[in-house]
């Protein structure tokens, strides 16, 4: 199930594949927080952007979590602005 309210219909197959990848993580916390920022930012994402997701996409669950919530430093190849964003997101969900 996806609680996504973007629709994939107008997305190209790049966007598509991250978005699906956003709303389906394998913990509900990371379903929500990124799956919600690509609902919101996706279709706004450069190229390069688009890759520094996809480079997170690939990092576990715990390890997303404890750098957005900032429990723990992320290693620095990933502090991008697209993180930075993410970040932000979160904070703002929280509030």
């Amino acid at each position: 199930m996806s609680g996504t309210t973007l629709s994939s219909a107008n997305l190209d197959p790049r966007r598509r594949k991250i978005l699906f990848r956003c709303w389906h993580r394998g913990t509900k916390e990371m379903d929500l927080v990124l799956g919600q920022y690509a609902d919101r930012e996706l279709a706004l994402l450069g190229a390069g952007e688009l890759d520094d997701l996809e480079i997170l996409l690939e990092h576990p669950d715990r390890d997303l979590f404890s750098w957005i919530s900032g429990e723990i430093a992320p290693p620095q190849e990933l502090c991008t602005v697209v993180f930075d964003r993410i970040v932000n997101f979160h904070q703002n969900l929280a509030d």
